[in-house]
């Protein structure tokens, strides 16, 4: 049986306007994206990313992508032009609670074995590529309920996105974000609005820092890198494995040898050769540096039972 082939010239449409994305050109600006931002388009995703910038390209009075690959390019406000770009190819669907043996993780084992090695040290969490905050303020709900709100912590919530930061900083959620956090947590740290939204509870966000970053950029994710614990949670799974190679690396050189990363269900860095390993903590998992693996999984041991935990709760609200 032939295969039909993709029209070396498609046409993509928006609206009553329309722009070609020739074979030649999806190349050129698929890997000056990808240089800069880490995010990869495979050839099978060519209409994916016409679609994503034509009516973009467009507003900006231009008839070709070949004239906003030149933009991005060599424009003296190209940095202006990327940022716009970065908002372009936003992924904003994200929820409250997601992986949460991974919250938990952190909350009842990662978190008090940091407290017992320095006391009085602050624990450093990053929460890259953040989007709009689901995941930040949940590790906050996380930390708060284990009854550590008292612990000095702080997190960095960064995102490539000027748009997706702002919404992160605005703080307000539709209630199809909550569709897994319960609803005694929602209740509790958030605020119902006379529009249908939620607003986060100032409390909730006190402890966070909003920081503009892109992943692909060694310079600005260096010192966020040095977090002792990282969630770099669904991000990878749109970068190329060049791309990936190059943040681990500065995670590897910059985290303190202690340090856990978490990634989403479906990335793996087993076979990308990093100087990184797979470890189980509590039910969920997390990579640590080579070497590190038996160490973390001790932590196992320490962690409380189902019971001891609900009467921790019990005690916190009580």
């Amino acid at each position: 049986m032939m295969q039909r082939r993709e029209p070396q010239s498609a046409v993509f449409r928006y609206g009553t306007e329309s722009l070609s994305l020739p074979v030649e050109v999806f190349v050129l600006l698929r890997d000056l994206i990808v240089r800069r931002t880490g995010v990869y388009f495979d050839d099978s995703k060519r209409g994916f990313l016409a679609d994503k910038l034509s009516e973009g390209v467009a507003s900006l009075g231009m008839t070709s992508f070949l004239d906003y690959y030149y933009l991005l390019r060599y424009d003296t406000d190209a940095g202006q032009h990327w940022s716009r770009l970065m908002d372009w190819l936003a992924v904003p669907e994200t929820y409250f609670w997601r992986q949460p043996e991974q919250f938990e993780a952190l909350a009842r084992l990662v978190a008090p074995a940091h407290y017992a090695r320095h006391p009085g040290e602050p624990l450093r969490i990053w929460s890259a590529a953040c989007c709009s905050g689901e995941e930040p303020l949940s590790i906050a709900i996380a930390l708060t309920e284990a009854g550590l709100g008292n612990h000095p912590w702080e997190i960095h919530a960064s995102d490539g996105s000027p748009a997706m930061l702002q919404r992160a900083r605005h703080g307000r959620y539709s209630e199809r974000a909550f569709r897994q956090l319960p609803i005694a947590l929602r209740d509790r740290y958030f605020r119902a609005c006379s529009d249908g939204t939620w607003q986060a509870d100032p409390g909730l966000t006190r402890n966070i820092r909003w920081t503009l970053a892109n992943l692909a950029n060694p310079v600005e994710i260096a010192p966020l890198a040095s977090a002792h614990v990282i969630y770099c949670r669904n991000v990878f799974i749109y970068f190329s494995e060049d791309a990936i190679r190059s943040v681990v690396k500065v995670f590897s050189e910059r985290m303190p040898e202690t340090g856990i990363l978490f990634l989403g269900a479906s990335e793996a860095l087993t076979r990308l050769g990093v100087n990184f390993e797979l470890a189980e903590i509590g039910s969920g998992f997390a990579y640590v540096k080579g070497g590190q693996r038996q160490r973390v999984e001790a932590l196992n041991g320490s962690m409380p039972s189902q019971a001891d935990a609900a009467a921790t709760g019990k005690a916190r609200t009580a």
